[in-house]
């Protein structure tokens, strides 16, 4: 395998989500999970991650939507944080569950929002801004 590509995708990795996780992470590695952590390094985030087709703002937009769409509940919080890291605002990462909604479901972006607005809490970072819903156009609202 390339160093080149593990050292690479361990600077992602670290800038992305964070030196506290990726200690963790490493410092969590056994023999069993060795060869996954060395093959997510390489391959997501030395392979992938590391490519100039897609700014880390889009990879982040997306990530969000696939896990959200994938109902991978246990990676949302990780990436809403690298989201923020990458640029996204709050309010744009609500853009990105309710428009993941449409395609991927109401239920699964439900629980993203309710994954994302907790650890936006604790990132001390106000989630999307409430607005008010649209006027109604029925006949009874007009009278």
């Amino acid at each position: 395998m390339n160093d080149e590509v593990y050292e690479e995708g361990m600077k992602v990795r670290r800038e992305v989500l964070g030196d506290a996780h990726v200690d963790r992470a490493i410092a969590n590695t056994t023999a069993f999970t060795a060869k996954f952590q060395d093959y997510i390094t390489r391959a997501a985030w030395g392979s992938v991650w590391t490519r100039e087709g897609l700014d880390r703002k889009t990879r982040s937009c997306v990530t969000l939507a696939v896990l959200t769409a994938l109902g991978r509940e246990n990676e949302i919080a990780m990436h809403v944080r690298a989201a923020i890291r990458n640029g996204l605002t709050p309010d744009e990462i609500g853009e990105v569950l309710l428009h993941t909604g449409v395609y991927a479901g109401v239920p699964a972006s439900n629980a993203a929002f309710a994954i994302a607005q907790k650890t936006l809490s604790e990132m001390g970072e106000a989630g999307p801004a409430a607005s008010p819903p649209p006027p109604s156009t029925d006949a009874q609202s007009r009278d």
